[in-house]
C-alpha cells in the first residue's frame, strides 16, 4: 500500500472515530445501534471503533435501562464515554435568576446551584456572580478544571455570531457586550455563548421532547417570545446568528411600536409582559406573569381568555414558520407553558387553521419536558456539540501523536 494511502486511511479513520465520540457525547448512553444512525456509519465500522475505545478506557459499558430490543427480545448492550473524561459548565442568566450547572460525558449532572438575581441586574454584577458559583458547582462536583471541555452561556436576547449581545428589554445591561469574551477572561475557560431560546432547543432535543426529532422548534414563552430550530440535531443559527426571533414577527402593520422598533409584533399582543400589562391596565391594579398564571389556574375568566388569545396570536406566528421550515415537533417551554392546554389547544389550533395542510399535519405541538431546566441543560449540551469536533476521545498526548501519524 502506498504511503499516502495509509495516510488517507489513517485519517478517514480517525474522523470516524470522532464521530463515534460526537455521537456518545450527545446521546450520553446509548447502544452501538443507536451510534450508527446517529453517525451514519456501517454498524461493523461503530463496533470496530467502538472496541478500540473500549479497550483504551475511553468507553465503559454501563448497566441496561430495561428498553426491549428492536424485536422485543434481549435489551442492547449500552456504551458512554468514560464519565472521568471531561465535565462541561453551563450558566443561565435569566431576568431574576442565575444558575449554573456541571454535567460530564455520560450527562449525569454533578452538580447545580440556582440563585435569585435583582431585575435588570448589570453584566459586570451577573459575570462575576457567575463566576462564583462556577468555582462553587466544580467544588461540589469534586471536578479537575484540566478536564473542563468549556462552558456553555445562555442570554435571554439576540446574539450575533460575532459573539455581540444584541439589543434586549430582558436584560438591557448586556447590550452590545462581548459577553462569551468576558466571561472567559474572568474563568480562565473557553465560553460559548448563546440565546437562551436556542439553548432551550437544543436540550429538549438531546434530553427532552424532541430527542427523536429531525427538525425541531422551541418556542420560550416567558416575559419575551423566542424560537430556536435544530435540524438533524444542529442549531440552525442563520446567516449572524439570530434566527428564531419569532417574537417580532408582524401580526399587524398598523399595530402598536415595538421594542424593536417595528409595529405590530407579536411580542407586543401574546408575551408575559404584554398580557400582564393589559391586564394590569384593566383590572386597575398591578399583575405580573406569575400573578396571572395562578388566576388562570384558579378559573379566573379574564386571565384564562387573555391566555387562550395568546395561544392564538402565537398560533398565527407559528404557521407561518411551519411553511417556511416545516418542523416536526413544536416544543413549548418557558414560564407561560405552565398553562398547559389552556394555551396550547388554540395555538395548534391557529396552526391547523393557518398553516398550509401538508405542514400542519407534519407538526404536532407539545409541552417540554425539561421544564426551566431546559435552558441550563441546553447551555451544558451546547459544550458538547461545540467542543466535539475538537476532541477525538484521546488523551493530548495521544491525539498529538494520531495527528502526526497521518501527515
Amino acid at each position: 500500500m502506498r504511503e499516502e494511502d495509509s495516510g488517507s486511511l489513517g485519517s478517514l479513520r480517525e474522523s470516524n472515530r470522532e464521530r463515534v465520540v460526537q455521537a456518545l457525547r450527545m446521546l450520553g448512553v446509548g447502544s452501538r445501534a443507536d451510534v450508527a444512525r446517529w453517525t451514519g456509519l456501517s454498524r461493523s465500522t461503530v463496533s470496530s471503533i467502538v472496541a478500540e475505545l473500549l479497550a483504551e478506557g475511553l468507553v465503559v459499558d454501563r448497566e441496561q435501562d430495561g428498553r426491549p430490543g428492536s424485536a422485543g427480545g434481549r435489551p442492547p448492550a449500552l456504551i458512554a464515554l468514560d464519565p472521568a473524561a471531561g465535565v462541561a459548565v453551563g450558566i443561565d442568566f435569566g431576568k431574576r435568576h442565575l444558575a449554573v450547572a456541571a454535567a460530564d460525558l455520560s450527562h449525569q449532572v454533578l452538580a447545580e446551584e440556582w440563585v435569585e438575581m435583582p431585575e435588570d441586574y448589570g453584566a459586570e454584577e451577573g459575570m462575576d456572580r457567575a463566576a462564583e458559583l462556577v468555582e462553587a458547582v466544580l467544588a461540589e462536583s469534586g471536578a479537575d478544571r484540566d478536564r473542563i471541555l468549556g462552558v456553555g452561556m445562555g442570554l435571554p436576547g439576540p446574539v450575533h455570531r460575532s459573539g455581540i449581545v444584541g439589543s434586549s428589554a430582558i436584560l438591557p445591561g448586556w447590550a452590545g457586550t462581548h459577553g462569551g469574551e468576558r466571561m472567559a477572561e474572568r474563568l480562565g475557560l473557553e465560553v460559548w455563548l448563546g440565546n437562551d431560546a436556542s439553548l432551550g432547543a437544543l436540550s429538549e432535543a438531546t434530553w427532552g421532547a424532541g430527542r427523536d426529532t429531525s427538525a425541531l422548534v422551541y418556542l420560550k414563552l416567558s416575559t419575551g417570545i423566542g424560537a430556536g430550530i435544530v435540524i438533524d440535531g444542529k442549531l440552525f443559527g442563520g446567516a449572524g446568528g439570530t434566527a428564531g426571533e419569532i417574537g417580532h414577527t408582524t401580526l399587524d402593520e398598523t399595530g402598536d411600536i415595538c421594542r424593536c422598533g417595528s409595529r405590530g409584533c407579536l411580542e407586543t399582543y401574546a408575551a408575559g409582559a404584554a398580557i400582564a400589562r393589559m391586564l394590569s391596565r384593566s383590572r386597575s391594579e398591578e399583575l405580573d406573569l406569575d400573578g396571572v398564571l395562578s388566576r388562570a389556574a384558579a378559573g379566573d375568566p379574564g386571565c384564562r381568555r387573555a391566555l387562550r388569545e395568546a395561544g392564538r396570536h402565537i398560533g398565527v406566528a407559528v404557521a407561518n414558520l411551519c411553511n417556511l421550515v416545516n418542523p416536526e415537533r413544536i416544543v413549548v417551554g418557558g414560564s407561560m407553558g405552565h398553562a398547559g392546554d389552556l394555551l396550547l389547544d388554540p395555538l395548534r389550533d391557529s396552526v391547523g387553521l393557518r398553516a398550509i395542510p401538508s405542514a400542519a399535519e407534519d407538526v404536532e405541538v407539545v409541552l417540554g419536558d425539561l421544564g426551566e431546566r431546559a435552558e441550563l441543560l441546553g447551555a451544558v449540551a451546547l459544550v458538547l456539540h461545540e467542543a466535539g469536533p475538537a476532541w477525538s476521545g484521546r488523551p493530548p498526548a495521544m491525539q498529538q501523536a494520531a495527528t502526526a501519524e497521518n501527515e
